[in-house]
């Protein structure tokens, strides 16, 4: 009896030893996975510091290998060690686990594979206003590992922002456009949720509306038919078509002859391809909207397209800048920005000097178009419509219930230009440079 029980101690301790050799062995083979059979550290996430770029600081940042044997270092993008102890505690946590974690990128990585991933889901132009966002928060925060971005970083690029003297709305915008990268990260299963979503932007003041007068619209109309500016751009024309449509700038400068029905008098406001004739060109914030035009000024485009060049589709674009422009294309110097910014060289200040001409004070082209909608409501015209004859951003988000501009709503908008505008600037504006173009072609 006594010997069996001797025996069962021995098998007992025998058994127990065996299990701890199994479980040793088990931790020993996970570190040699994640070290690559380098068994000098115990710990399979090591904290380090590092001064920080000012060298008025530390920053932790983990160093350790991962499960393809690879060794990373991961910035934490601050100095408190208490916080840093735990985060390398759950790094390790998740190696010792065999949890695969999403790649680790630093910001200006991050920034890059979320623009490719989204590609041309928004326009190039967009995209440059995304990157120099980052860009400004990088500088801010450093070039910390994307999943390490807290809170208190958003609140430390507010601060960098208004110290850097920009306006409140630049602040607000400028971390709205950081913000979105971290949620599509969210979306994209990269992060649990956008540290950034609850940092508050500061508040902007309301910008005062700058509607011109009749009067002011008067002058101008009277002083850009007169004005001689470069590259022969017909200003008259231009600031008609603000003044009846509401039409952008880049939207009325991209539109060519097919995008006008003479027989129904309207406009159509559409994107536009790259072809040997004309470059590629996206509408902001929608598809398509047509929009209605006057008699008066439709016969003005009549008359400007008799007298036309066949080879230059584009109504407004002069034929020497169609040309220059063409040769830009063809030695790859343009694109979908240059399309929306740099078709008109000098647009800015040559409008500035027909404000200075005209005796009016301050204000942008982009305030013709302010004030055409305002006219368009001060007539009767519903919101609803006006939101959708002006193709406003807030459409984007109910685009999939995108609704047809009515006949009716196209003929109730045309009187309400005529009654409101036209019947006191028709007498006004008219197309000088079709008549001159008119007098050239008699001289040859």
């Amino acid at each position: 009896m006594g010997q069996n029980q001797n025996n069962c101690r021995k098998i007992i301790f025998a058994l127990s030893f065996i299990v701890a050799i199994i479980r040793a062995g088990s931790v020993l083979l996970v570190v040699a996975r994640q070290k690559g059979g380098n068994f000098m550290s115990k710990q399979l996430v090591n904290l380090r510091n590092r001064l920080s770029r000012d060298r008025n600081r530390i920053t932790y940042f983990l160093d350790f290998i991962d499960e393809q044997g690879k060794r990373q270092r991961l910035s934490l993008g601050h100095s408190n060690k208490r916080l840093a102890e735990k985060q390398r505690a759950e790094k390790e946590h998740e190696l010792l686990r065999g949890v695969v974690t999403p790649e680790s990128m630093k910001l200006s990585k991050f920034m890059e594979d979320s623009l490719t991933k989204t590609g041309k889901q928004i326009r190039q132009s967009s995209k440059i206003e995304y990157e120099r966002a980052m860009n400004h928060f990088i500088d801010a925060v450093g070039n910390i590992d994307y999943q390490f971005v807290t809170h208190r970083h958003g609140e430390h690029f507010l601060q960098y922002a208004l110290d850097k003297g920009w306006s409140k709305a630049t602040v607000k915008k400028r971390l709205r456009e950081i913000s979105r990268f971290f949620q599509v990260a969210v979306l994209r299963g990269q992060l649990d949720e956008n540290p950034l979503r609850n940092v508050k932007a500061p508040k902007a003041p309301k910008k005062n509306i700058r509607i011109y007068s009749l009067d002011e619209c008067r002058r101008m109309l009277k002083t850009a038919t007169e004005y001689k500016g470069q590259d022969g751009l017909n200003w008259a024309l231009l600031i008609t078509l603000a003044l009846t449509t509401g039409m952008r700038k880049s939207e009325i400068l991209n539109v060519v002859w097919d995008d006008i029905d003479f027989e129904k008098m309207t406009i159509d406001v559409q994107a536009k391809k790259e072809t040997e004739y004309t470059w590629q060109w996206d509408v902001k914030d929608s598809d398509y909207r047509t929009l209605p035009l006057t008699e008066q000024v439709t016969q003005v485009l009549a008359d400007l397209q008799t007298n036309y060049p066949a080879c230059h589709p584009y109504v407004l674009i002069p034929p020497a800048r169609y040309d220059r422009i063409q040769h830009l294309r063809r030695q790859g110097k343009w694109d979908t920005v240059s399309a929306r910014l740099k078709i008109v060289n000098n647009f800015t200040r040559q409008f500035s000097e027909i404000l200075k001409l005209a005796a009016v004070k301050h204000g942008t082209f982009h305030d013709l178009r302010r004030t055409a909608l305002s006219n368009l409501i001060a007539e009767g015209i519903s919101e609803y419509h006006v939101m959708k004859i002006a193709g406003h951003a807030k459409f984007s988000t109910t685009h999939e219930f995108y609704l047809e501009v009515t006949g009716d709503v196209l003929s109730q908008t045309r009187k309400a230009v005529e009654k409101g505008l036209v019947q006191n600037l028709a007498h006004i504006w008219h197309a000088p440079h079709s008549e001159e173009v008119s007098v050239k072609n008699k001289a040859s």
